[in-house]
């Protein structure tokens, strides 16, 4: 079986070998390089296709799915964590039997890495900020992790390496986690008992209150590295400005405000996206290819 066409609508970053592999599969093969600016545009490349593939950045509307009328597959070349904070309308595609695939755990470690690396330099003031008087050390500090999917358990069970005390708090609790010594807290006093708390959520979940920042209090630090922001804007532009509090961002949670963030001077952000590495390309890339041939297990 030969797909007639498959068009990645914008710049997906799949790696050299599995564009090849794709463009083996289908009769004709698009790749943009950009990303639409438009409603108009995404429907119009989208068209004619039987495979669409997207990164995180572009939005498909109702009408894009409804109007291409030989689709058969959407390739998420990025997280799907749920319905709600996917940036495709896959209920649209569910009316018309269209599967919709992302894909799962490929960027992990360089936003592990990123967290705990911008930590040890904050706390050791390594670079322009030191988050107290003294240089410290990762040992004994009290971390609260929101969210504990793949990412969160990651970076819990890192943490407990470098001898941190680790809470976390999620809307069911994570027995297998406990066991590795990991306490879970309501999410009130977990505000209360940790001096980092670190977010961990589906794109564009609110997290943090006014209240929670109220509660969290002063001298903390919050890290955020999800696919939007996890908090009450207005409510951390109050938190930020007391003293010695400090966040740390990856620019992928910061759409629409990062300029603003990097105006505050006890806001570190990433200056590339903290998941997307070489070898998380690599993982991406191969894991786009595997969703695709399971839906149409008879490509060649």
């Amino acid at each position: 079986m030969k797909l007639k066409k498959i068009v990645s609508i914008d710049n997906t970053r799949l790696v050299p070998e599995v564009k090849n592999q794709l463009e083996s599969l289908a009769h004709e093969v698009i790749f943009y390089e950009d990303y639409p600016t438009s409603k108009e545009e995404i429907e119009k490349r989208m068209k004619d296709a039987e495979v669409v593939l997207v990164s995180w950045s572009t939005k498909i509307h109702r009408e894009a799915i409804e109007g291409a009328k030989h689709l058969q597959y959407i390739g998420m070349c990025c997280s799907l964590y749920d319905e709600a904070s996917a940036n495709v309308d896959i209920a649209a595609a569910r009316e018309r039997s269209i599967p919709v695939l992302g894909v799962k755990d490929y960027g992990d470690e360089g936003v592990i890495e990123f967290i705990i690396s911008e930590l040890v330099s904050l706390l050791h003031g390594f670079h322009k900020n030191q988050w107290q008087d003294f240089p410290t050390e990762l040992t004994g500090q009290k971390i609260g992790i929101i969210g504990m999917g793949t990412l969160g358990k990651m970076l819990a069970i890192t943490a407990k390496h470098f001898n941190m005390e680790v809470y976390y708090y999620n809307r069911s609790r994570k027995p297998e986690v406990e066991a590795l010594g990991i306490t879970y807290l309501p999410k009130e006093e977990l505000l209360r008992t940790v001096d980092i708390l670190s977010t961990h959520l589906p794109r564009s979940t609110v997290a943090l209150s006014p209240e929670d920042f109220t509660t969290f209090g002063e001298g903390k630090i919050l890290i955020n590295t999800s696919l939007g922001i996890t908090y009450d804007i207005e409510g951390f532009r109050q938190w930020i400005k007391k003293p010695a509090n400090y966040a740390i961002f990856d620019v992928s949670g910061l759409e629409g405000i990062l300029e603003e963030m990097k105006s505050y001077e006890k806001v570190i952000t990433s200056s590339n996206v903290a998941g997307f590495t070489t070898q998380a390309k690599e993982r991406l890339s191969q894991k786009v290819m595997e969703n695709l041939r399971e839906v149409f297990p008879t490509l060649e």
